[in-house]
């Protein structure tokens, strides 16, 4: 990628729901360096707060809702308040949350319902609600949504079957969008350095004994790939996706993992 221009989004608004922290504070930080105000949504008040205050600092606006968007009416509340705060949105991100990891006999109902309720009905709903703000912007809608359903295991059961509808949906919204201006993409990070990578590498300290530089290279050895990414990693990717340079890309799933995720082999007729 090019370097991209520091105000190439000048003058633009966009959303970020799961902006307190970890990828999604990556993406907020990174798109207002590229000029964006920005609205911060999360569950986490006071978190928000900190990422709003250090956007601020970069002399862009920021103003924050703290809300659990798995809730029916709360997508509505949030784009009410996006309206009222910044009166347009250009850039929309889908990046608010995680599914439970288990063993299919353990997961309950309500694990399942989770699971679809926030990673998937929520972002629904924000495209539906944001849907005339962005057609009238000619804006952009990103998911951040995972490697998950590429490669489904028995432990994320849950996490690949939300993924694989996502993008599912992504596809068709992009079909949609073509005709409304709007471009529409999603961006699936493989392992990235967060909270959770942290727990899972707690737990192989303590089942192997290594230390954690050990930890994290035996860890890299067993998914082969070349390192593990960090929020910055896939923030910069999805301010390349929204940039003037990235508008060509629509209806795209883009992996950024390092090569967890194998290429397709070519069959023998394109050989």
């Amino acid at each position: 990628m090019q370097a991209g221009n520091e105000n190439e989004l000048a003058g633009k608004v966009a959303l970020v729901t799961g902006a307190c922290r970890g990828i999604g504070r990556g993406i907020a930080i990174e798109l207002a360096a590229a000029g964006c105000d920005v609205m911060l949504a999360a569950r986490d008040g006071k978190a928000l707060e900190s990422v709003a205050a250090e956007i601020r600092a970069r002399g862009r606006k920021a103003a924050i809702h703290a809300a659990d968007l798995s809730a029916a009416d709360a997508p509505a509340a949030l784009v009410e308040a996006l309206t009222r705060a910044f009166g347009r949105l250009d850039v929309l991100v889908n990046n608010a949350g995680a599914a439970k990891r288990g063993g299919f006999f353990d997961l309950s109902e309500q694990d399942w319902r989770s699971g679809f309720d926030l990673k998937f009905f929520a972002h629904v709903r924000l495209c539906r609600l944001a849907w005339p703000l962005l057609k009238t912007a000619g804006g952009s809608v990103v998911f951040i949504s995972g490697i998950g359903a590429r490669a489904p295991v028995a432990d994320y059961m849950i996490g690949a079957s939300v993924i694989g509808a996502s993008i599912a949906f992504m596809k068709a919204l992009a079909d949609l969008a073509k005709h409304d201006g709007i471009q529409v993409n999603a961006v699936n990070p493989g392992s990235i350095m967060t909270d959770r990578f942290r727990h899972r590498l707690e737990i192989i300290k303590k089942k192997t004994g290594l230390d954690e530089a050990a930890a994290i290279e035996r860890h890299r050895r067993e998914l082969d790939i070349t390192r593990f990414g960090t929020p910055q990693d896939v923030a910069a990717m999805v301010r390349f996706v929204v940039s003037p340079r990235g508008r060509l890309l629509h209806g795209s799933a883009i992996d950024i993992d390092g090569g967890q995720i194998v290429p397709l082999r070519m069959s023998v007729y394109e050989q």
